[in-house]
């Protein structure tokens, strides 16, 4: 089966507590510290904090990118130009829809970035964190699956995925609750039982026939069903899902892979995705924001 790169990180910045006395904050170079429209800085005015394992970050319409010394500028840049391409799709320097914004913001909602999943910064991490907690905030992305030079082919460019994550769960699903809300009788999420042949609490031992969605992850809740089929339905929308060899790569999963089989096949979340009162993407980001 594709591996879906979603793995999702509960934990809260506001109720912040550590374990263990975490190290000085991690120093790295900046070799590529810029490009037209980000910067990297220093991560060093968080002292006594779990945050300390990473040494830079970007800003993105106040949303944090944090990264650790094994993960290369241009992956970062590239991530940061990925988010701003998803908040503010028609590049006019304005995020599309200031409420999905301001629920990222307040729930103080971030992207953290390591080299590789089994890397020692990411372990440095967790051992650092006090107790999770049941709202994420959180999105992991690896270095090693961020691909700034995709150009619909594989491997796929996870950056697309985890980082509209982030913004579904913290922005869409809070600014929206009746509608994205990753809930029980949501919109989203009735739309999200007719493609999977029912409601299904739990995975079942095997999907429906006619079912297009059959994510079968056993750690992936109700809730986080949701978030992956709007990751599904949107980037299809949006062209991300169709090139040659994708859709044997990702049948097991999901079915709907270009715009015209999200429309035919399923026309709640069509009608949900494209109505222009929520301002979604209808552009998929090449990783160059305003340029």
């Amino acid at each position: 089966m594709f591996r879906i790169f979603s793995s999702l990180i509960i934990f809260s910045l506001i109720t912040f507590n550590c374990r263990k006395s975490p190290k000085n904050p991690e120093e790295c170079d900046f070799v590529n510290s810029s490009n037209d429209f980000f910067s990297i800085e220093n991560n060093t005015d968080s002292p006594n904090r779990a945050f300390n394992v990473f040494c830079k970050k970007i800003n993105v319409f106040g949303v944090i990118i944090y990264a650790s010394s094994d993960v290369i500028d241009a992956d970062i840049l590239h991530a940061a130009n990925i988010m701003a391409q998803y908040l503010d799709n028609d590049e006019d320097g304005l995020v599309d829809n200031p409420l999905v914004i301001e629920n990222m913001l307040a729930n103080k909602s971030c992207l953290i970035m390591f080299g590789k999943e089994n890397s020692s910064m990411k372990k440095r991490f967790f051992n650092s964190v006090g107790d999770f907690y049941d709202e994420p905030i959180g999105q992991e992305l690896f270095g090693d699956e961020t691909h700034p030079e995709w150009d619909l082919n594989s491997p796929f460019d996870a950056s697309l995925e985890e980082i509209l994550h982030l913004i579904t769960q913290n922005g869409f699903s809070k600014a929206y609750p009746s509608i994205f809300g990753e809930y029980q009788g949501s919109a989203i999420a009735n739309a999200m039982d007719l493609a999977r042949g029912g409601q299904f609490t739990s995975i079942p031992n095997s999907y429906p026939s006619g079912a297009w969605y059959s994510y079968n992850d056993n750690t992936c809740e109700y809730n986080c069903q949701i978030t992956e089929y709007f990751y599904w339905s949107l980037t299809s929308l949006i062209g991300a899902q169709n090139y040659t060899g994708r859709f044997d790569e990702i049948a097991g999963e999901w079915k709907a892979n270009t715009p015209a089989l999200v429309q035919s096949l399923d026309p709640a979340v069509y009608a949900l995705l494209t109505d222009t009162t929520y301002h979604l993407p209808l552009q998929l980001p090449d990783g160059s924001y305003r340029r």
